[in-house]
């Protein structure tokens, strides 16, 4: 975590706000438990994956955004884009409510391994050229 990050968590001073039984959240109370940034959590928000509601201008997040947020950053763990994981929250916001977990077909975890074996061959590939860039360098200096 970065010394920009700890100082935006320490000037918060909202906390964990309990209200008729149900847990409650502050945008810095998902931060810190999730250790993502506030400005992800508003992005997050701007694009329509999050909805918290607004108490002035503070945003308070319920159990299903903080469930929602944990879809998020696990789709994000799996290299999904938002734009997939949108659709995979509004599959599940058709069905039970809450999404639990990314509930993915066998078709869409073959395409995301198919897509990220790509990626990491591509990565090596850049790897060698970087490497072999660098050797180059050092042993003409």
């Amino acid at each position: 975590m970065s010394n920009g990050v700890a100082v935006n968590f320490a000037v918060l001073s909202e906390t964990r706000v309990e209200m008729d039984d149900s847990k409650y959240y502050t945008i810095g109370d998902l931060a810190r438990e999730f250790g993502v940034t506030l400005r992800t959590l508003r992005f997050y928000e701007d694009r329509g994956l999050l909805s918290p509601r607004r108490d002035g201008t503070a945003r308070i997040y319920d159990a299903r955004d903080r469930d929602r947020l944990s879809v998020i950053l696990k789709g994000k763990q799996l290299g999904f884009t938002l734009t997939e994981i949108r659709a995979m929250l509004a599959e599940e916001r058709g069905g039970s409510g809450i999404a639990a977990n990314l509930n993915l077909s066998l078709a869409q975890i073959e395409d995301q391994i198919t897509h990220l074996e790509q990626q990491r061959t591509e990565i090596d590939e850049a790897l060698v050229e970087l490497r072999a860039c660098r050797a180059r360098l050092t042993s003409a200096a």
